[in-house]
């Protein structure tokens, strides 16, 4: 399973060029709390930034499988390492047994290594010429995984995150919308700092992102962790958005399967190891009960959508009107303002052919 030779070090002399001596990094701190501001989010570069980091991604999985080979890198075996350790802490701390059915209160202790250890998980991953940055980085690590308080998880729960920085480019914005959106903008982080390159596009999606899925979904099961913000019927799925934009793009171009075929179990079954979206599928499959159509009726509605295309597209568009424009609460951080400069793109023709990870150029021409 595209295990292509890895590759050493992602970070660059030029990357540690770009970052001034006396340049400091503070840890996130909460800045939205009013809807007014939140027009200054919707009118940053950061706004630009996130879902332009969101579509590069998506173009680069375009028509291919979760098994296909691509680039492994040192660092995305480093998050996978840290990814690994997440894992091995759910089964060092098992459910406690409580009255409640759902969210097990082992989940805190669980977390609570987490909160103490992510820091040191962070600087673990990153070139030791931005390692000054696990402090902030940190944040969006621990703001991934669920609300410890609430014991819950899921893309219902907006969070975003206001980026401030005194020392460069005062006023830019981040938002994470949801849990999957924080390791989102974790990932672009290190994008940022020069940890995560081009070479990594495939892998952050098909190695990282996918592991990520895996984690969380352990965490659910094991913890019982109630939906963040559920929608019900009415939302696309109790925990996560983006594997379902992606592994939309997958099927681009696919010669057999189409939307329609994603509701027949013999299909899920058979296809589910090599995209994304069914495996999503499946696991609804696996933890609802009653006819598809009930329980995940804007995935029904989805099936009936013609083409890959139109789904990916569609499913874009959701996400930035239900999940981007929103927000309960926002951070101030240095990351997103100082390294903007390290992640370019370029944009040729219809095509918006990616020279570097993390896209400006690209950005400015899907965002609305």
């Amino acid at each position: 399973m595209a295990d292509a030779e890895i590759q050493s070090g992602s970070s660059t002399e030029d990357d540690a060029a770009n970052i001034p001596a006396a340049f400091s990094f503070m840890v996130p701190k909460k800045e939205i709390s009013m809807v007014p501001d939140m027009g200054k989010w919707k009118r940053s570069q950061a706004y630009a930034d996130y879902m332009g980091f969101i579509l590069t991604l998506n173009e680069g999985v375009k028509g291919k499988k979760l098994t296909c080979e691509y680039t492994v890198s040192e660092t995305v075996v480093k998050l996978l390492d840290l990814l690994a350790t997440l894992d091995r802490w759910i089964d060092e701390t098992p459910p406690v047994d409580q009255p409640s059915r759902f969210g097990n209160k082992a989940y805190k202790a669980w977390y609570s290594k987490l909160d103490q250890e992510a820091e040191a998980l962070v600087t673990s991953v990153l070139p030791e010429h931005s390692a000054t940055a696990a402090q902030e980085i940190a944040v969006y690590l621990k703001e991934a995984v669920g609300n410890s308080t609430r014991i819950d998880y899921g893309t219902g729960n907006i969070d975003a995150y206001f980026l401030y920085s005194t020392l460069v480019n005062p006023g830019c914005f981040w938002l994470s919308a949801g849990h999957e959106a924080a390791f989102a903008a974790f990932l672009c982080c290190l994008c940022k700092v020069g940890a995560l390159r081009l070479d990594d596009q495939m892998a952050i999606v098909f190695k990282v992102f996918n592991r990520y899925l895996e984690v969380m979904r352990k965490l659910q099961k094991t913890y019982r962790m109630e939906p963040a913000g559920s929608q019900g019927v009415w939302g696309l799925d109790d925990f996560q958005f983006l594997p379902f934009i992606w592994g939309s793009a997958q099927f681009i171009g696919h010669p057999t399967l189409e939307p329609r075929h994603f509701i027949e179990e013999k299909v899920v079954n058979e296809h589910y190891p090599d995209y994304m979206f069914l495996e999503c599928i499946k696991f609804i499959n696996e933890m609802k009960t009653g006819p598809f159509a009930e329980h995940s009726n804007q995935l029904w509605n989805i099936s009936a959508v013609p083409n890959w295309a139109k789904v990916n597209q569609g499913l874009i568009r959701m996400y930035k009107a239900e999940v981007c424009r929103h927000a309960s609460h926002a951070l101030t951080s240095c990351v997103f303002t100082h390294y903007r400069s390290i992640i370019m793109t370029a944009v040729r023709g219809s095509d918006r052919t990616i020279t570097h990870l993390g896209l400006e150029s690209l950005a400015a021409c899907h965002v609305t």
